[in-house]
């Protein structure tokens, strides 16, 4: 089996299992209790806070554990409107956000809120100069994402926290599931940046658990209320097993990156090199201003989904840009937000690389996309005729 699906959903990583299942069968307690089991449960809690904020170089008091991504952006987005309202009722997101944001943003328009949607270049990279032009005086938040989920383009995150140092009272969110352990962190996580947002099953971690990065003296309205954990700010008891397997998972994360830092780099351009030389291919991910673990392409005249299926057949896994969006087959928003033709952004798929993947695996890849390339080709032949 080829695993080229990694931004849907890494391999949990045996350690990070391991340090689950021991602490689901030696921690019984819930961190919220007073006795001493509960006290085991809170100090390994605490434990967890303190190395995820060490792996990004904040305070652990900026750490809410959530249980993931699409939890973490809505917390943001929403509590940025409930608690911001009486100051502005004004919301920008880009055109290229993930359906967590975008869809959050659609229900809070339903409640009088007003979105402005930025464009993106041909290249798919946020047009700053629109981003400027929609700030408005009642503008609370900007929210874009550190890189894209289907493409791979790097926002520029450091430009626009320059243009929002003029701003201070806006809130600037970033969803950062794709860039942990992928970007360098001080490409996306800046000093101007509020609220960042991440999801531990892209970075070998379990599904079910991810963390929020709130900086110190930001404020949100809850999104939850109950039992006032994590501080009064996100009731739910905390999934302490998650979490204790969640900050070991991101601290071998990082530890493999530094390790091979140009790996996934070097497979992703040995495919795209190759993948450029068939004449019906487009490639839509560049290797400059692009994450080094995204390579989407497509073949002219195949549907994504008959593509996927067809490695699929040689145990060979990739995806239809966006996981999220697969199952609906919907096409990529991002390419259509880029005004590509319907023709390609159809024909859209994604590869999406980790350090555990292999030159041996990128060879195979391209023995078997060759054989397809061939058989395609035919039955369109066969169809003109």
């Amino acid at each position: 089996m080829i695993y080229f699906d990694n931004s849907a959903t890494t391999m949990i990583d045996p350690q990070a299992l391991d340090a689950y299942v021991k602490t689901s069968q030696r921690i019984i307690g819930n961190p919220s209790s007073l006795h001493d089991l509960g006290n085991q449960a809170n100090r390994l809690l605490q434990q967890a806070r303190k190395q995820i904020a060490q792996q990004l170089s904040v305070s652990e008091k900026e750490i809410f554990f959530t249980s993931g991504g699409t939890e973490g952006d809505n917390w943001v987005l929403k509590g940025t409107a409930w608690e911001k309202q009486e100051f502005g009722r004004h919301i920008i997101i880009s055109s290229i956000e993930h359906p967590a944001v975008s869809e959050a943003a659609q229900q809070l328009e339903k409640q009088g809120f007003e979105v402005s949607v930025i464009p993106v270049t041909s290249a798919g990279f946020v047009s700053l100069s629109e981003l400027e032009k929609a700030i408005r005086k009642d503008t609370i938040l900007v929210s874009v994402m550190a890189v894209n989920n289907e493409m791979g383009a790097i926002q520029p995150i450091k430009a626009i926290s320059q243009l929002l140092e003029s701003y201070p009272k806006i809130h600037f969110h970033v969803d950062a599931v794709q860039a942990i352990t992928k970007v360098p962190t001080e490409e996306w996580l800046t000093p101007r940046v509020d609220f960042a947002t991440f999801s531990a099953h892209k970075f070998h971690g379990p599904r079910g658990a991810g963390f929020l990065f709130w900086r110190q003296g930001r404020k949100l309205s809850p999104l939850l209320s109950g039992g006032g954990q994590e501080n009064n700010q996100r009731s739910s008891t905390e999934n302490v097993p998650a979490i204790v397997a969640m900050a070991k998972a991101l601290r071998l994360a990082m530890e493999r990156k530094a390790a091979k830092p140009t790996h996934v780099y070097d497979l992703k351009q040995a495919l795209r090199n190759a993948l450029a030389q068939y004449e019906r291919v487009t490639i839509f991910s560049a290797m400059e201003q692009f994450a080094p673990h995204i390579l989407c392409f497509s073949l002219e005249g195949i549907r994504g989904e008959v593509l996927v299926h067809a490695f699929e057949e040689k145990q060979i896994y990739l995806s239809t840009t966006s996981a999220c969006s697969s199952r609906k087959h919907l096409a990529s928003s991002t390419l259509h937000a880029m005004n590509m033709p319907a023709n390609l952004a159809t024909s859209a798929v994604r590869i999406s690389l980790d350090e555990s993947n292999t030159m041996a695996e990128v060879e195979q890849f391209l023995i078997i996309f060759n054989h397809l390339y061939q058989k395609f080709a035919k039955i369109s032949e066969g169809v003109a005729k």
